[in-house]
């Protein structure tokens, strides 16, 4: 019975597997466009787009989705992040872009995932009536389990970014306070200086009219 039920439960999970999926980190450069691809190959499939702003400036770009016709499905301007899932009504490659216009000098990290699936539930195989008696169970456990690692999975990703950017702020926030210390200790040594000039000059000038 157990080697019948995990038997059935490998099949569910390779049935159930999305059909192509890719999570990639990648640079984009100031004023810079890049773009990446996916494959759909019939209509109907569900098309999953999650990115996020690693470093570089204000953690925000441009980017749009485009069909394989070159129409706009989807597009954001100076987001951070963003999770989106949308149906492909045609078959082709899809493009996926990033715009890094909002800056001249710093260069972005993005991690992006693109997830391609089928909408429907495939069709099980014909098993015994013991099997069958299970598929339905196994079926909905299988679908929680991934649901749960989906979640899990954005999860990380949302700690991930909000760890790089309190990094981020925290590091930029070292440096002006070392700017501003040493900005602090120029102007203490100025005035130091000029106080005492000022008093030297005060007593020179005074012992000069009192001269006999």
């Amino acid at each position: 019975m157990k080697l019948i039920s995990l038997g059935l439960i490998y099949t569910l999970i390779c049935l159930f597997t999305p059909i192509n999926s890719s999570a990639l980190t990648t640079t984009i450069d100031a004023a810079q466009r890049s773009c990446f691809y996916a494959n759909v190959d019939k209509r109907g499939e569900k098309i999953g787009f999650y990115f996020a702003v690693q470093s570089g400036g204000d953690f925000n770009l441009d980017w749009e989705v485009l069909d394989p016709e070159g129409l706009g499905v989807i597009h954001g301007e100076k987001d951070r992040q963003g999770d989106f899932i949308f149906t492909g009504n045609k078959i082709g490659e899809y493009k996926f872009c990033f715009y890094n216009r909002l800056s001249s000098i710093e260069e972005k990290l993005v991690d992006f995932d693109i997830l391609v699936e089928s909408e429907p539930r495939h069709q099980l195989p014909k098993h015994s009536n013991e099997l069958k008696e299970h598929t339905h169970s196994l079926e909905d456990s299988i679908y929680k389990i991934q649901g749960q690692i989906s979640t899990l999975q954005r999860n990380q990703r949302y700690f991930r970014t909000r760890e790089n950017r309190n990094n981020a702020t925290v590091s930029s926030t070292r440096r002006r306070l070392k700017t501003y210390a040493f900005l602090e200790a120029l102007a203490v040594i100025f005035m130091s200086a000029a106080q005492v000039w000022i008093v030297k000059n005060f007593f020179a000038t005074s012992s000069a009219r009192y001269k006999v």
